[in-house]
């Protein structure tokens, strides 16, 4: 299983198929189509929820960042300990079978395996474990150099496109090279890599490739960065197949794909220009949602950013200062979700945004799950939860410069299974991959797995 995040059916499907031979001979060969990912699309939980056949509701995990509890504490960083349902690699070992995990997400702190563990782009840079086997770790700084291997680029948004992307072509290298490396010495059953370079490409430079971006320029320095980085990683995949066995079924896929991002709705913002956010005094500029001074007993509603909306109500009897009576909560949801996808763009045409409720995505709900789940302008605009722009549009990110945002449909190619079907596929999801891959090995998807085995 070679895992690309964010690669998008726009890219390797159509406008760069021809710079990429080797997953192109793959198609050719096997099966592929487009894979549909989950509510909201996003790298954290879209991994685990592939991986173990569940949705962010049965796992409770909704995000990258999710509310702990019923609290006004913030949001806390979904880590491999959030993820309490059992993956493939879990199954596999309760049958006998041994796994060698490279970089899928959630996996920091790395956790035992039956196998061999490497942890993904949630790493700090301060840590001092990041492998499963522990002795692991000598054989990575073994095979790029103390220091050398790369989870991440930390603030890739601000680093400077020069570096960002030379540091995206040196992950990916000593990526592929550790797992080259691997694959040739550990008597793996499961492989499983996923690499993070094409998502850290398209948030950076989406804008200098595509000309329906607003902010494309022809004639950029970094108009080729694109068909440059997939031409090198098409390579990598190239020389990890040569030293996979022969008889190896192979996966490549992604998690969600991308789109341009035109740009950001500032959500507080708007929450309290409809009246449903209220200070305790004026803001001094712009202010991270988490530390804004809110008055609660006043505050119906606040949201939060990221690559889709999220809003909570402050429901009495859950949050601590609650004003909305349990008893108008559904119908204050539903007030929200009209004036929300009502919401006009800049030019006064409908934005086209998309409101859902998590009861009605979800079969169950665990956790604590936002009240509304927000696609502003169905993607096309990001979520910004920083307060005080004093409008709703902005076409600066408040996490620093991004040109894309995330979309709803990654990639699945599937080739060396002896009998598999060939050939273009529809109607494939992102929670059926993990169940799919066990039935390779003969074994049942996990109790009360929402996703099917495609095969």
């Amino acid at each position: 299983m070679i895992g690309l995040d964010c690669a998008t059916p726009q890219l390797l499907f159509g406008d760069l198929a021809d710079e990429v031979p080797n997953i192109r001979e793959l198609m050719a060969r096997g099966m592929h189509g487009d894979l549909a990912s989950i509510t909201p699309p996003i790298t954290v939980p879209g991994w685990a929820c592939a991986m173990t056949g569940k949705t962010p509701g049965q796992l409770g995990i909704y995000g990258f960042r999710n509310r702990k509890d019923s609290t006004y504490e913030g949001l806390s960083i979904a880590t491999s300990d959030a993820v309490t349902e059992p993956a493939v690699w879990d199954l596999l070992g309760r049958n006998g079978l041994k796994s060698l995990l490279i970089g899928v997400p959630p996996s920091y702190p790395p956790k035992p395996v039956e196998g061999w563990r490497i942890s993904c782009f949630l790493t700090p840079p301060s840590a001092k474990s990041y492998a499963y086997p522990a002795e692991l770790q000598a054989e990575v700084e073994e095979e790029v150099g103390p220091g050398n291997y790369i989870f991440d680029i930390p603030n890739f948004r601000d680093k400077g496109y020069e570096f960002v992307l030379d540091q995206v072509f040196k992950m990916t290298e000593r990526r592929f090279a550790v797992a080259r490396r691997l694959v040739t010495t550990k008597p793996w059953d499961y492989f499983m890599l996923v690499e993070m370079g094409p998502d850290r490409l398209h948030h950076v430079f989406w804008q200098h490739y595509d000309p329906r971006h607003p902010k494309y320029q022809p004639g950029n320095p970094f108009e080729t960065a694109f068909q440059d980085y997939y031409r090198s990683l098409d390579k990598e995949i190239g020389s990890l197949l040569e030293a996979l066995p022969h008889d190896a079924v192979t996966i490549v896929m992604s998690d969600h794909g991308a789109r341009p991002m035109i740009g950001g709705l500032c959500f507080n913002d708007w929450l309290m220009r409809e009246g449903y956010l209220a200070m305790t005094e004026p803001l001094k500029g712009r202010t991270p949602i988490a530390k804004a001074p809110i008055d609660w007993k006043r505050t119906v509603a606040w949201g939060d950013g990221g690559y889709y909306g999220r809003l909570f109500l402050n429901v009495q009897g859950r949050e601590p200062q609650g004003v909305v009576d349990p008893s108008r909560y559904e119908e204050t949801r539903d007030e929200l979700v009209a004036k929300l996808e009502a919401m006009p763009g800049p030019d006064g045409t409908p934005l086209g945004t998309r409101v859902f409720k998590p009861e009605d995505v979800y079969s169950e709900v665990r956790g604590v799950a936002p009240d509304l789940i927000v696609y502003f302008g169905d993607l096309e605009w990001r979520s910004v939860g920083t307060v005080g722009y004093g409008d709703v549009f902005t076409y600066e990110n408040d996490t620093g410069p991004d040109g894309a945002n995330h979309d709803r449909t990654g990639v699945f190619v599937m080739a060396g299974l002896h009998g598999q079907p060939t050939g273009p596929r529809e109607g494939m999801r992102l929670v059926d991959v993990g169940p799919s891959i066990l039935s390779l090995f003969g074994i049942d998807a996990p109790e009360g797995a929402e996703g099917k085995s495609f095969l």
